[in-house]
This record gives C-alpha cells, sequence and structure tokens, in this order.
C-alpha cells in the first residue's frame, strides 16, 4: 500500500514536471510512526564529552537507535537542552543513512531534533522506497507522521516491483 502511494505521488509531481526536475516533492516515509519520547541509544568507537557547553561527540561507525529508526554516520555531535536533562538534537556527518523501515535515506550531513522527531537531512539526499529512488538536495523528514518533503533539484526514478 505504502508503494502504491508513493507511484502515484511521484508519477503526478513527475507528469506535471514533464521533462524538469521537479523541485518539492512529498512523500512517506517509514511504515511505523516514530515515538521521540523513546530512548535514544548510540554506540560509537569514541566520545568526548565537553561539560562547558553541554556536548557530547561520538566518533567513528556511530549507530543511532530509537524504537524502530536507526541512524548511522562518521561523527555524531549531541546537543543537550539548557537544563541537560535531556537531548536537544544530534547533528550527523560524513556517511549518514537513515532507516526507518522499510524506507531509507542517505546524505551528507542530518540533524534530528528529538522532540519534534524531525530529521532534516542535506547534500545529495537519496532516498529509496523499495525499487524506487528520489533524489534531491534537501530531505525533511517527520517520523511521527511518517512523511517527508525533498526539496531541491529533486529526481524521482520509478521501479517497477516484483509481483
Amino acid at each position: 500500500m505504502t508503494n502504491f502511494r508513493f507511484v502515484l505521488i511521484c508519477c503526478a509531481l513527475t507528469l506535471g514536471a514533464f521533462g524538469a526536475a521537479a523541485q518539492e516533492t512529498q512523500v512517506a516515509f517509514g511504515a511505523v510512526q516514530a515515538d521521540p519520547s523513546q530512548p535514544v541509544e548510540v554506540t560509537s568507537e569514541r566520545l568526548n564529552v565537553n561539560q562547558e557547553d553541554g556536548s557530547a561527540e561520538f566518533l567513528g561507525n556511530v549507530i543511532v537507535i530509537q524504537g524502530e529508526m536507526r541512524l548511522t554516520a562518521e561523527r555524531v555531535l549531541v546537543i543537550y537542552n539548557e537544563e541537560r536533562s535531556g537531548i536537544e538534537r544530534m547533528e550527523a556527518t560524513e556517511d549518514v543513512v537513515l532507516v526507518s523501515p522499510p524506507d531509507a535515506a542517505e546524505g551528507d550531513w542530518a540533524e534530528y531534533t528529538i522532540d519534534s522527531g524531525v530529521i532534516v537531512m542535506k547534500g545529495n539526499v537519496l532516498l529509496t522506497q523499495g525499487p524506487s529512488t528520489i533524489s534531491g538536495d534537501q530531505m525533511n523528514a517527520n517520523l511521527t507522521t511518517g512523511t517527508a518533503t525533498m526539496t531541491g533539484n529533486v529526481k524521482t526514478i520509478l521501479q517497477q516491483g516484483e509481483n
């Protein structure tokens, strides 16, 4: 059902653009709605903690897990809220991959705002949904609603799924 909805949205946008790259595309993202109140688990090869500014830098094969969502990168900077009672946001760089089953996206940089459940990915973003792909300059994914918007030089490649 998700794949069919994706194909319909992409076909409508592709027909509207007809040969030109679309500037914005809205798609479904992830089959399961995320719960930003779930705990965040982070593993890495190295950790640097800065008590002065309330940040923690995870380096080397970083894996961030929250419920069904998985984010991997070479570097993740965790910024805590003013009270330092919880995470405000995370910035991921270098080989960033976001998986919210069954969909996956990759890009150069991502910022995850925990309370809102929004992830912004920038730089050579590639979203894979089954056999189809969408690329663009930026993706704003809302994990709590299961939607995403691709912007800037959006290109869609629709593939027929195997029956």
